[in-house]
């Protein structure tokens, strides 16, 4: 299976490449007043707003570095009845792909109390990697302010 490595500090994290749509350069984001940490703002892909996470502030409370290896993963976020959201990621160190059996992975055994999106790790000759879970990325509040239905808006 293909994974799209990045860093969040010194940790190695991995998404599943099917997840993953696009990787965009890092670029401004319109801010949005009033939301939670975590979200940056959004951003404009192909004249859509997306909405933009920076993923060093939901693991370590701070904005990702702007590095020349930050970029801005483009991923496909379950949405409503079989279709897909897209949700903009920040990352640093965004820099390579690797091929691993999904068996590879294996619960840390510290799942308890670790935040939904944090899955299991594989181990390699520089440490473990870590698999995020996009799909559980956001708490069920932020996932309905970001997306929206515009029946619901209506």
């Amino acid at each position: 299976m293909l994974f799209l490595m990045f860093h969040i500090g010194s940790d190695r994290f991995v998404l599943d490449a099917e997840q993953v749509e696009r990787v965009l350069p890092l670029m401004e984001a319109k801010s949005l007043p009033g939301a939670p940490p975590e979200v940056v703002g959004v951003i404009n892909y192909r004249g859509a707003p997306t909405p933009l996470i920076d993923l060093s502030r939901v693991a370590l409370g701070r904005p990702s570095k702007r590095l020349m290896s930050t970029r801005i993963i483009l991923a496909r976020y379950p949405g409503e009845r079989e279709s897909h959201d897209r949700l903009a990621l920040c990352a640093e160190r965004v820099i390579k792909t690797i091929h691993r059996d999904p068996a590879d992975f294996v619960a840390t055994g510290v799942e308890a109390g670790s935040p939904a999106h944090l899955g299991p790790v594989a181990s390699d000759a520089d440490g473990f990697i870590q698999w995020v879970r996009v799909e559980a990325l956001l708490a069920d509040e932020v996932r309905d302010l970001l997306f929206q239905r515009a029946e619901a808006s209506a």
